[in-house]
């Protein structure tokens, strides 16, 4: 039996790893990271970067294609480039993943209420309106990016981007809630 192919909004079959790295705030950096992506064969399936809060500082968050390399061997040339400070593996059931889309729809009189309420239920915003054509934003998990992009290309998706994902370990729960009373 052959496996049918992936939809257009299905990911692929491959596991992919999410790293987040922390790197100097510093003009070339992320030259040097995508580079060393390139030079090697590695394929990148994400990526994201932006300062934090300490200015000297900058948070690079790559999903990788683990077929392409081990992440061992992906993580100890990071380690390699000089402006890099840490580099944390982040396991989806541990940690808070999320995307931005924005996609035009094609959305005539007949049936824009349905793409409405669809934007409603994923709790997305109009943010453009055309007389043939809504332009939509979406954010949240990755998965559920996908199944909005799955239902809208039945009404006709025009134009799509989506920002590569952000991510961060979710934070500790395992402190007591509650104090003791004497």
């Amino acid at each position: 039996m052959i496996a049918a192919a992936p939809s257009a909004g299905t990911p692929p079959p491959f596991r992919h790893h999410t790293l987040s790295v922390l790197v100097e705030n510093k003009a070339g950096v992320l030259a040097r990271v995508s580079g060393l992506f390139a030079r090697r064969g590695y394929n990148i399936f994400s990526l994201a970067v932006a300062p934090t809060d300490d200015e000297r500082l900058s948070r690079i968050t790559i999903v990788v294609d683990v077929e392409s390399a081990p992440l061992e061997q992906i993580t100890k040339q990071l380690f390699k480039l000089i402006n890099v400070v840490e580099i944390v593996e982040l396991d989806p059931a541990q940690s808070v993943e999320r995307e931005l889309m924005i996609a035009t729809v094609r959305a005539e009189a007949g049936v824009r209420s349905q793409v409405i309420e669809l934007v409603d239920v994923f709790q997305g915003r109009i943010v453009d309106v055309g007389i043939e054509a809504l332009t939509v934003e979406v954010a949240g998990p990755p998965s559920k990016l996908d199944d909005f992009e799955d239902l809208m290309r039945a009404f006709g998706i025009d134009e799509l981007q989506r920002t590569g994902r952000v991510a961060l370990p979710k934070l500790d729960r395992t402190g007591s809630r509650l104090r003791r009373v004497s």
